[in-house]
């Protein structure tokens, strides 16, 4: 249960990532809002993972999942680009995050 909620605050960092973009530096209302709702959720869920998981294994999956897929959400949606060399951290980033939870001696 304590990866499951780390896993979506990881995914809710992403959307307030995107939320912020479009707050326009916290100058639009309702995306204002969105980012601050989604990122209270993401930090709730990200304590609650903490309380079973190691501190640096689930601040580093949660950073991890949110640097990926805001990439991803950067290359995609606004149009950033994509590289060989972006390919390559991004990879190594995930090879980050699944060798943390392959190593994690919790259960939660």
């Amino acid at each position: 249960m304590h990866w499951t909620a780390l896993i979506f605050a990881g995914l809710l960092e992403i959307l307030w990532a995107a939320g912020l973009k479009h707050s326009d530096g916290f100058t639009r209302l309702w995306p204002s809002v969105f980012t601050i709702v989604t990122m209270v959720l993401s930090f709730v869920l990200l304590a609650y993972a903490m309380r079973a998981l190691p501190l640096g294994t689930a601040y580093a999956v949660w950073t991890g999942i949110g640097i990926v897929g805001t990439a991803l959400v950067g290359i995609f949606y606004f149009s950033e680009g994509l590289d060989f060399w972006r390919v390559l951290f991004i990879v190594m980033i995930l090879a980050g995050i699944v060798g943390l939870k392959l190593l994690s001696p919790a259960q939660g």
